[in-house]
């Protein structure tokens, strides 16, 4: 990732905040947006301060004026984009028999429609040099619990729009690729309880850094030949079947 130009979303808080970490680390300049403001900056202060080479956007990426704004301030800072990780989003549950449309095109909005906006936007900056888009998918875009409408709805969405974009932005040279996680476990990871642990057969929850090891190797530009792909990082857990006995 040495002097790539990566783009991500939703990173000033958990997955995301390891996805910048990561891939500043591995010399790639980072630019990242959040809502969170003041985590954002606070973050990429830090990450400069060490000698990394970030930019924080405060960005509502489900506002497409807003996408493209910042967007025209990558182009104007950096030109170029090599990568785009789409991760923005919220992990809003409510009853399906209480959520108001409001509450269900929020939901859209910020999960799915930014996904399509940023993309858009980023394979304008890709064009001609062999970009990589990474959208964060769920394991709840196939399996659920109660109550969970808008977000799995959401997260099958991107599945499905990521091998859409695959095809159409492969005239570009662009590859596109999904990630399905888990469980995993953005704070408090040793309160965690051994029942949790032992229903995946990786034998341990996951944690954000799982997630940016996979993005790390989705984005290296030798895996060239993987396009249209959900890899799902989840300990094997959507794997096992289960019994009551």
């Amino acid at each position: 990732m040495k002097d790539k130009i990566v783009c991500i979303t939703g990173g000033a808080n958990g997955i995301g905040k390891t996805l910048v970490e990561h891939f500043a680390k591995q010399g790639a300049i980072v630019e990242f947006m959040d809502m969170d403001g003041e985590k954002g900056r606070e973050q990429s202060r830090l990450l400069n301060s060490e000698g990394y080479i970030t930019r924080f956007h405060e960005v509502n990426v489900g506002v497409p004026k807003e996408v493209k704004d910042v967007f025209n301030k990558i182009k104007e800072n950096q030109g170029v984009l090599d990568v785009l990780i789409n991760n923005a989003g919220v992990s809003r549950f409510m009853s399906f028999w209480e959520m108001e449309p409001d509450d269900w095109n929020n939901i859209l909005s910020s999960n799915l429609s930014s996904v399509f906006y940023c993309s858009r936007e980023a394979a304008q900056l890709m064009k001609g040099r062999g970009g990589c888009i990474i959208n964060m998918a769920s394991t709840r875009a196939s399996m659920s619990e109660p109550d969970t409408e808008a977000y799995s709805a959401t997260k099958g969405g991107i599945v499905s729009l990521t091998h859409s974009l695959a095809i159409t932005l492969s005239e570009v040279g662009i590859r596109v690729n999904s990630i399905s996680p888990g469980w995993i476990q953005t704070e408090d990871y040793d309160s965690l309880r051994g029942i949790d642990h032992r229903q995946h057969p990786s034998g341990r929850v996951g944690k954000p850094v799982d997630i940016a090891r996979a993005c790390l190797f989705l984005a290296n530009p030798e895996n060239d030949f993987i396009t249209g792909e959900n890899l799902v990082v989840d300990g094997g857990m959507s794997r096992k079947m289960i019994y009551e006995h």
